[in-house]
């Protein structure tokens, strides 16, 4: 993580408006002190932030760019809500924030919103990304050229992004597979149903899940189906499988499309013998919980997923404040219709 002009400022005892003077030669300075700060900043290997330090010198025309990917899913409503929350916060501060937003999930769309938004003149990107090479390629190009790049809700591990804020995917599919241990202490037949197949929270949901129901013997798992986060879809793959194996004790869905495994129990008159676990506490899952239709919801705080990572990159580039991990977890709370902030 590279050093800050604040960890030398503590270290040499002195404030970060010292420092900056002491290192680009600013205004008056006692010169032991000068000469205390730069052998300080020699052995720890800093390297001024010239974008951060050049915003400073000029507010006007500060820019960040947000980009989600799909965006008609009530969860990222959910994200977009706090990504527009931060932009009125920043704004504030001289700030100029464009939020866009993709339908479905598309690599080649992002990476246009991206090339529009460094035309237009964004300094930093938060992006709901995704692992795809030629996305990992163009973060790496980004960071190369020194606009840094937050991603959120999807990460992009292989690439050389600042940091990730989200859940930990594999340990919410984990949680849920202890929950339906608890649900179904006898056993029982499960689906797994998961999203977009190239998404990889929704892969990492199912991962964690399977692999900790692996040695469940009492518990068997159906072949998990893609839904492409699509109640219709979901509501299809529901409705077959309740015919073909009328023993179907649970539903675990990954992603969007529990509206549609709900409403295929219903119609096979299933309701309350079949469980369903599901993600992310959105308008729609309040009203499944509080009607019974689901059993738990693991949500994972989608509005500061939205919010956190413009603020991040406002604290990189003006304050040249790193962030304190690479990966940024939001909590993996468990909802149910006594705790979803409706009437039971």
């Amino acid at each position: 993580m590279a050093v800050t002009s604040q960890q030398i400022a503590q270290l040499a005892g002195v404030s970060r408006g010292t420092v900056d003077r002491a290192l680009h030669n600013r205004g008056r300075i006692n010169p032991e002190v000068a000469a205390r700060i730069q052998k300080i900043a020699e052995e720890l290997g800093y390297r001024p932030n010239s974008i951060g330090q050049a915003l400073v010198r000029a507010r006007q025309g500060f820019r960040l760019g947000a980009i989600l990917q799909s965006a008609e899913t009530p969860t990222m409503q959910d994200v977009a809500a706090g990504a527009r929350q931060a932009a009125a916060e920043l704004q504030v501060s001289g700030l100029e924030i464009e939020l866009r937003e993709i339908q479905g999930r598309d690599t080649t769309k992002v990476l246009r919103q991206i090339d529009e938004l460094i035309a237009w003149g964004a300094s930093g990107l938060a992006i709901s990304a995704g692992n795809a090479p030629d996305l990992v390629r163009r973060i790496d190009q980004l960071h190369q050229q020194g606009v840094p790049v937050v991603t959120f809700n999807t990460d992009a591990p292989d690439s050389k992004r600042l940091c990730f804020v989200g859940m930990d995917n594999y340990r919410a599919g984990q949680t849920a597979a202890g929950l339906i241990r608890q649900m179904l202490p006898n056993g029982g037949l499960v689906l797994p149903i998961a999203g977009h197949i190239n998404n990889g929270a929704h892969y990492s949901r199912l991962q964690g899940f399977l692999d900790t129901l692996a040695d469940a013997g009492n518990i068997h798992l159906l072949p998990f189906q893609p839904c492409f986060d699509r109640d219709d879809y979901a509501h299809e793959i529901t409705q077959h499988t309740l015919r073909e194996s009328p023993s179907l004790a649970c539903v675990y869905i990954t992603s969007n499309g529990q509206r549609g495994v709900c409403r295929a129990i219903e119609d096979e008159r299933r309701k309350g013998r079949v469980r369903v676990v599901a993600y992310d506490l959105n308008a729609p899952n309040r009203q499944l919980l509080q009607s019974g239709d689901l059993s738990f919801v693991l949500d994972q705080v989608a509005l500061e997923q939205g919010r956190l990572p413009l603020q991040i990159l406002y604290q990189y580039l003006m304050n040249e404040k790193a962030p304190e991990k690479e990966l940024l977890y939001t909590d993996i709370l468990i909802r149910t219709k006594y705790n979803s902030g409706g009437e039971p």
